[in-house]
């Protein structure tokens, strides 16, 4: 087995993580996560090093900035980038790599699942356009991924057991990335992190 370091900043984006090494016949072998991605970012240097040792994938959000690139550049600053260190960035939220697999979302919001966006990168909140899809699915999945009114969350109580579960279960990577440049991109880096070892 091939091991790699997942770092991520939130549990949707750990269980993505996980699906994505898994794909390449890696496992991870240290998680390191907490919610938002300030923590990510004070731990590029350490993650720089780690990444020496043995590979890192890191997952962060692009949220409301406009580059990706300007993103990682801003990151690692001056010091030089490992090339064992898979930084990529989720355009906009990991929410829009959730929406680009059709076939799943049908099959976890069910039968009148509304029309799925063909282009969930340009979407600019795609956590509220998949609350709003779920909204309008299953009385199920709007009672665990809904938040109720005047409830002070965003998301139901269940949105992260309910979608992390789907994620391990459902969620195929090679269909999202056909709607996803982002995703692909992942997943095209991790192919060729895989083929060197």
């Amino acid at each position: 087995m091939k091991y790699a370091v997942l770092a991520t900043e939130d549990q949707l984006s750990e269980e993505v993580g996980f699906r994505l090494l898994k794909e390449v016949g890696f496992e991870a072998s240290v998680c390191l996560r907490k919610n938002g991605n300030g923590y990510l970012q004070k731990r590029i240097p350490n993650l720089c090093e780690m990444a020496i040792q043995q590979p890192v994938l890191l997952l962060t959000d692009l949220d409301r900035l406009a580059c990706p690139t300007q993103l990682i550049a801003n990151w690692i600053g001056a010091r030089a980038k490992p090339s064992e260190l898979i930084f990529r960035v989720v355009v906009r939220t990991i929410e829009s790599w959730l929406l680009a697999d059709h076939e799943g979302m049908r099959r976890l919001l069910g039968p009148r699942t509304p029309k799925l966006p063909s282009t969930p990168d340009e979407l600019q909140e795609p956590k509220q356009t998949l609350l709003g899809l779920a909204n309008r699915g299953t009385r199920a999945m709007r009672e665990d991924l809904v938040a109720n009114n005047g409830a002070i969350a965003s998301q139901g109580i269940g949105y992260n057991a309910v979608l992390s579960t789907w994620i391990r279960d459902d969620w195929a990577p090679a269909r999202a990335a056909t709607r996803s440049p982002s995703l692909e991109r992942a997943r095209l880096r991790l192919g060729e992190l895989a083929a060197k070892y």
